[in-house]
């Protein structure tokens, strides 16, 4: 149910994201803190947050952030593709459209031996840093992050790759509330830089 207040701190969050590259979750809570708001606030849901954070962007940066929306999807693109033993998938901003420069670049690998994308990064001399993130389903997810350089915005880009079980690639394809596909592999990812679209 969308009210006044909770669209005010979806809009406050849609800045925090789009200004200072913060994830949604982070972002959310900081926007009830700015608002002076109490803790237990109730939050947007995400719908309603990528809604406010698309308008802000057409608003404030519909000049800019299609072009790093571009770099950010062939630099995954270049990461898919070292990956590709890992039936690597994009998702978050970079896929769906809202990213910007601050956005990190989140790719998804389903292997059949968890340990064998980090065996593949330290074999390509990659250095990179364990972390554990929340998944798809809300579970604890191994990560690899690590920064790769964009030569089309000439920065370091945050780049992590999620560890899932090959199991899990099935549930992953399932639709998302708006029936869009929530990540897409390789030749999705080539389709969106050659179509210049949203999925």
């Amino acid at each position: 149910m969308s009210t006044p207040l909770i669209e005010e701190i979806a809009h406050t969050t849609a800045r925090l994201v789009v200004e200072e590259g913060l994830e949604w979750g982070p972002a959310k809570r900081r926007a009830v803190r700015q608002l002076g708001l109490p803790a237990r606030t109730p939050l947007p849901d995400n719908d309603l947050v990528e809604d406010a954070v698309r308008e802000y962007i057409d608003l404030f940066c519909a000049d800019t952030q299609p072009r790093e929306l571009r770099a950010l999807r062939q630099l995954a693109l270049v990461w898919m593709q070292r990956m590709s033993a890992f039936r690597p998938h994009l998702a978050g901003a970079v896929w769906h459209g809202t990213a910007t420069r601050l956005s990190d670049i989140y790719i998804q690998l389903f292997c059949d031996d968890p340990k064998s994308a980090e065996i593949a990064l330290i074999d390509h001399n990659v250095d990179y840093e364990p972390r554990t993130v929340t998944g798809f389903r809300g579970e604890p997810v191994e990560a690899l992050s690590l920064g790769s350089k964009s030569p089309e915005l000439n920065e370091m880009i945050g780049v992590h790759l999620m560890v899932y079980d090959l199991d899990d690639l099935r549930g992953a394809l399932r639709p998302d509330a708006k029936g869009r596909a929530p990540r897409g592999d390789i030749p999705a990812v080539q389709r969106l830089l050659q179509e210049n679209i949203d999925p």
